[in-house]
């Protein structure tokens, strides 16, 4: 961000601190309606159209240090090897072997030189191709180009690794073109992994994701933490195609520092605006960051039941060294879990609520327009004519830029 691009957000914050109604082209949102979080119907088309055609993060590529090295996932639901090949090159599998299914692995994660099936010895390269077959005398016409391991999409921004199920998907570079050029400032390619750990929370998952998408909330639920140095009603949103967003909210305080981030490596590339100002950003659908000049959480919201989600809280940062004691990052990410805590109380609460009669719609207003732009997206991502008409929502916002 230049310094003609910072003026204009500071211009921005102050028109929004200043404003006594929404902007008058600023369209009323119809409600979104509760079966959206509770109609297995609904969920299921969700599930197919939109999360298993989605570019989703799978790991940084830390958790791959050598030619060899793997890890699996299941977050988005089918077991996902990701690999390290011999030439350095990160691939993306289905953990199931060609013969009858069995997994290749069943630990988390460790290092191998290729994959042999625990169930019948089928064997594999770390490129995914089938090598070897036990009893290979007994297979008529077995075509071993034709038996490799499933490949699943698998790309990176810096050491930022993602996967897609859907082989027909965009680039990844493509999908988030819109907020490439500001992501080259955090260095992804540089920061280490520092820490990763996970919360499992009984509610939908959209649950939480709108929670992340909004700071009408800050004032009632983050009374003793951040509400005591955001000024919410300064916030600036940028809707993006694809679903996208930004949110920058300002400090109450210009001269505020996180005393957290006192004494930590810094990244030197940041810029003025997200270095003096809290920035989120949404790469669809469930990534959340909110990066700083002094380290970088990645949130990921995933869904495991109609009613349950995990939470997975990454921390990336400079200069990191995992073999020595940090201290300071101790205390970082204490007040963050204290923080994420605040957010995660009422969840299921909520569930319970969205599932009763007393619940009928949501009426969103215009500090929550990330949140209508997220379900427009969803819509689309499904197919517009195949929502049901007791789930949709109207295509308000539109797929437009909002600067």
């Amino acid at each position: 961000m230049d310094a003609a691009t910072a003026e204009g957000f500071k211009q921005a914050m102050n028109y929004e601190r200043g404003r006594k109604a929404p902007p008058e082209n600023f369209p009323s949102l119809p409600d979104i309606p509760g079966v959206r979080y509770t109609n297995p119907e609904f969920l299921e088309l969700e599930r197919e159209r939109m999360w298993r055609r989605a570019w989703l993060y799978a790991g940084h590529a830390d958790q791959l240090p050598e030619p060899g090295s793997w890890f699996l996932t299941r977050d988005p639901g089918a077991p996902i090897l990701v690999v390290r090949g011999l030439e350095g090159d990160i691939r993306a599998f289905y953990n199931t072997c060609q013969h009858r299914g069995a997994p290749l692995v069943a630990e988390m994660s460790g290092e191998s030189r290729g994959f042999v099936c625990p169930y019948h010895g089928w064997s594999y390269t770390l490129e995914g191709k089938l090598v070897a077959v036990r009893d290979r005398r007994d297979f008529v016409d077995l075509d071993f180009s034709c038996r490799s391991l499933v490949a699943v999409r698998c790309e990176s921004i810096g050491n930022l690794i993602f996967i897609n199920e859907d082989p027909e998907a965009e680039p990844l570079a493509q999908h988030v073109a819109p907020m490439a050029k500001e992501f080259e400032q955090y260095q992804f390619g540089a920061l280490r992994l520092v820490d990763s750990r996970s919360y499992e929370v009984e509610c939908n998952v959209k649950v939480l994701l709108d929670a992340f998408l909004e700071v009408y909330h800050v004032q009632s639920i983050h009374q003793k933490t951040v509400a005591r140095f955001l000024d919410y009603r300064g916030m600036v949103i940028t809707l993006w195609p694809n679903g996208h967003s930004r949110m920058i909210t300002p400090n109450s305080r210009p001269e505020w520092q996180d005393p957290g981030t006192i004494g930590m490596p810094k990244i030197a590339t940041v810029t003025e605006v997200p270095a003096n100002n809290n920035v989120s950003y949404l790469i669809y659908p469930n990534f959340v960051m909110p990066p700083s000049d002094s380290g970088v959480p990645l949130l990921q919201f995933w869904p495991v039941t109609d009613r349950s989600c995990r939470v997975v809280s990454t921390w990336i940062g400079p200069d990191y060294d995992p073999a020595a004691s940090n201290p300071l990052w101790d205390t970082r990410i204490a007040n963050w879990e204290r923080i994420l805590y605040e957010d995660l109380q009422f969840a299921p609460q909520i569930q319970e609520s969205l599932e009763s009669r007393g619940f009928r719609g949501m009426p969103l207003n215009y500090q929550e327009r990330r949140i209508y732009h997220w379900h427009e997206e969803l819509d689309r991502r499904i197919g517009l004519n195949q929502v049901p008409p007791d789930a949709r929502v109207a295509q308000v916002l539109g797929d437009v830029v909002e600067a």
